[in-house]
């Protein structure tokens, strides 16, 4: 049994006069452009978003366990969405909700920024932070 290897012309300076040509292996030009796009794609660097969320009668413990959390993520540089969430007739006390998410803004800005001001999207008050200085 004989392996045919398919051979195929590739152009290496075309505006020469005359053209320039290699005679290269198909299969082996396309395993290379498929291992040099794998090796780009590894020192990209993807903006990572990560989400806490909280309850209006959280306790003191939850609260500074999630905190704790979200001190995690700022530190290793995500962004961090802290959501609150509101469930059932919670929606008539929406001022508890935005103190709490005040109260949140407060602890989290050691450690990140927010990017806007809280805002009500249904039942949830949502804010995104972005760490403080990048590692």
């Amino acid at each position: 049994m004989a392996i045919e290897a398919k051979l195929d012309l590739v152009l290496v300076a075309e505006k020469s006069d005359p053209p320039v040509c290699r005679i290269m292996d198909f299969g082996k030009l396309t395993y290379e452009q498929k291992k040099n796009i794998k090796a780009q794609k590894k020192h990209v660097i993807t903006q990572k978003l990560k989400e806490v969320k909280f309850h209006i009668n959280i306790d003191k413990h939850d609260y500074d366990y999630k905190l704790k959390h979200g001190f995690e993520f700022l530190e290793k540089g995500a962004k961090v969405k802290v959501t609150l969430v509101f469930r059932g007739r919670e929606m008539a006390h929406k001022e508890i909700g935005f103190e709490l998410m005040e109260r949140i803004i407060n602890d989290l800005s050691k450690h990140g920024t927010a990017e806007e001001k809280p805002k009500l999207l249904g039942r949830n008050i949502s804010v995104t932070f972005s760490p403080l200085g990048k590692k």
